[in-house]
C-alpha cells in the first residue's frame, strides 16, 4: 500500500483519481479548500463519496495560502498528485489575479513542501490550452506552447516551468500531464458538456459560441489511470493525456441530444477570443512511457454522462452553471 497526498481531492478529476486509488487499497489523504468556482454542490457530493473510505483522510485548506498548515499532510507520501487548481479559459480573463494565485503561487507552495519534506515524485495537471492557437496538429510535447491565448493557459505554462526548476535543483521526479477536454459523470458544471445536458433536459436554451470548433475530449476514467500510472515515472517528463480523436461540438449536442431522448434549443454567440478553435493531442508519448491510451469513445462516454444526470437529477438540476 502507498501512500498519495492529492490536492484539489474534490474536484472533477482528482475524486476521480483518489477512487481509483482507494479501492486498489492505497491511502489516500486529500486536500481541498471546497472554493466557490462553481457550484459547491457538486464538489460536496464527490468529497462525501471519497469519504466512504476507510483509507481516506482529508484536509479543507488552501494551497495557495502563505501559512501552508497543509503540508504535514506529505510526510511519508510516496507520490503527491497535484491536481488542485483554478480551470477555465474565458472565467480567467475577468479574474486573472484569482488564477495566477491559484495555479502559480499554489504550485509553488506544493513545489516548496515536496522539497522541504524529501518527495521523490510528483505528478502536476496542465492543460492542452498551452499548445494556444497552433495550426500544427496533432500537438506533440514539443509544439508551440509560448503563445497562450488566456491567463488560465499562462498560469498552467508558468506552474510547468516552476516544476522544472524544482526538478533540476532538487532532484524531483516531476510528471507534467496535460489534459484535453475532460468531461465524464460528475463532471465540471461549468463546462458545455454539463451545460449541455443540463440545458437540453431541462428544456432551456444552450450557448454555441461560432461553430462550436471541435476538442479531443477525454473520459475521465481514462485520465486517472494516466495519472495514476505517472506517480512511478522517474526524471522529467511532458505528457499529453488525450483522446486523439477530435470531435466537433455540434456531434456532442446531436449525441446528448440522442441519449436524452430531446431536442436542443441553441442560442449562437460570437466565438470567444481566449478560445483556441480545436484540439488534437500526440499521444505517442503516454502510449511509450506509460503504456496509455484511451480506451472509452466519445459515445459510450456521453452514455455515461447522460445516465449519471439521470440518477442524480433531483438534486443535479438544481445545480448553478454560472
Amino acid at each position: 500500500m502507498n501512500k498519495y497526498t492529492v490536492t484539489g481531492a474534490a474536484g472533477f478529476i482528482a475524486s476521480v483519481v483518489s477512487t481509483k486509488l482507494l479501492e486498489s487499497g492505497h491511502e489516500v489523504v486529500g486536500i481541498d479548500n471546497l472554493n466557490d468556482a462553481y457550484d459547491i454542490t457538486i464538489k460536496n457530493w464527490r468529497l462525501e463519496k471519497l469519504q466512504d473510505y476507510a483509507n481516506f483522510s482529508f484536509i479543507e485548506n488552501d494551497i495557495s495560502t502563505s501559512s501552508r498548515s497543509w503540508t504535514d499532510s506529505f510526510k511519508n507520501a510516496d507520490s503527491i498528485l497535484h491536481l488542485a487548481g483554478r480551470a477555465g479559459v474565458r472565467q480567467s480573463v475577468e479574474t486573472p489575479h484569482v488564477y495566477i494565485e491559484s495555479n502559480v503561487l499554489g504550485t509553488l507552495n506544493v513545489l516548496e513542501a515536496v522539497k522541504d519534506h524529501n518527495i521523490q515524485n510528483i505528478v502536476i495537471a496542465s492543460t492542452s490550452s498551452v499548445y494556444g492557437s497552433s495550426l500544427i496538429q496533432p500537438y506533440d510535447e514539443d509544439s508551440e506552447s509560448s503563445k497562450v491565448l488566456s491567463p488560465y493557459a499562462a498560469s498552467k505554462k508558468s506552474a510547468e516551468t516552476l516544476a522544472h526548476a524544482y526538478h533540476h535543483l532538487y532532484g524531483i521526479n516531476t510528471q507534467i500531464l496535460r489534459f484535453f477536454t475532460v468531461y465524464g459523470p460528475a463532471g465540471r458544471p461549468d463546462m458545455s458538456i454539463f451545460r449541455f445536458i443540463k440545458g437540453i433536459s431541462d428544456g432551456s436554451e444552450i450557448l454555441l459560441y461560432g461553430d462550436g470548433g471541435e476538442r479531443d475530449f477525454t473520459y475521465v476514467d481514462d485520465i486517472a489511470e494516466g495519472v495514476c500510472k505517472a506517480g512511478d515515472l522517474e526524471g522529467y517528463n511532458i505528457i499529453n493525456l488525450g483522446g486523439d480523436n477530435p470531435v466537433r461540438i455540434k456531434k456532442i449536442i446531436e449525441l446528448i441530444e440522442k441519449y436524452t431522448s430531446k431536442s436542443a434549443s441553441i442560442k449562437v454567440v460570437g466565438r470567444d477570443p481566449a478560445d483556441v478553435p480545436s484540439t488534437w493531442a500526440n499521444i505517442n508519448t503516454a502510449k511509450d512511457i506509460l503504456s496509455w491510451e484511451p480506451n472509452v469513445s466519445i459515445e459510450v462516454g456521453i452514455s455515461r454522462t447522460v445516465d449519471w444526470y439521470k440518477d442524480n437529477y433531483d438534486w443535479a438540476k438544481k445545480i448553478d452553471i454560472y
